[in-house]
């Protein structure tokens, strides 16, 4: 077992602190909005893994790989929804923070973290690609692809932590109308080159 998990785990940590959206998620609301906010997209961006992680276990996730319909529908929702959150970013860009608590639904980053991972078919593409090679003949695939997907989503919400906490210590310096305009079309401008890079993407 220690030869497939300890290459697992080296590959997978690699892959998690790697940038990409979910990290300029996480930091941009961490240094903006503050602690409560960036656990909820971290909390959203994992329970995405794991929603991901279920469906690639029951064997939905083929589907994927297999219907070029099902994964240019759920290619094209994604870019949708990630260009939306980006022009709203850049669009509307907030000066202060006080208005959080009154657009809680507008603002819920919980549900952004979810449903940024959720549309994203590369997620699914990545975990029906990656695991089986860490997955035992012998041993239960469902088992197994959970058990992996729960390591990858431990050490995701551990990277999420070190962020947000290396944010605490800056974002008392950060939080300056400008600064505030200027994270937020930052960005939402970065939701939209990845909204562009998965609707150009391909299996």
């Amino acid at each position: 077992m220690s030869t497939i998990l300890i290459p697992y785990f080296i590959a997978i940590t690699v892959l998690t602190i790697t940038p990409g959206l979910d990290t300029t998620l996480i930091i941009r609301t961490a240094t903006l909005e503050g602690r409560a906010k960036a656990f909820q997209a971290a909390l959203g961006i994992n329970l995405g893994c794991v929603a991901w992680g279920i469906i690639v276990a029951c064997g939905l996730g083929a589907l994927l790989m297999t219907s070029d319909l099902a994964f240019n529908v759920l290619k094209w929702a994604g870019a949708i929804y990630l260009a939306w959150l980006g022009l709203n970013l850049i669009l509307k860009p907030r000066t202060q923070l006080a208005n959080i608590n009154e657009t809680a639904v507008t603002q819920n980053w919980f549900i952004r973290g979810f449903w940024g991972n959720l549309l994203n078919p590369k997620v699914g593409i990545f975990y029906i690609s990656f695991l089986p090679q860490f997955i035992p003949p012998s041993s239960s695939p469902v088992i197994w692809t959970m058990g992996l997907v729960s390591i990858h989503v431990i050490l995701g919400f551990i990277w999420s932590v070190f962020l947000i906490a290396a944010m605490q210590s800056v974002s008392s310096y950060l939080k300056r109308p400008k600064f505030i305009q200027y994270m937020d079309r930052i960005t939402g401008s970065i939701f939209i080159v990845f909204a562009l890079k998965l609707a150009f993407s391909k299996r």
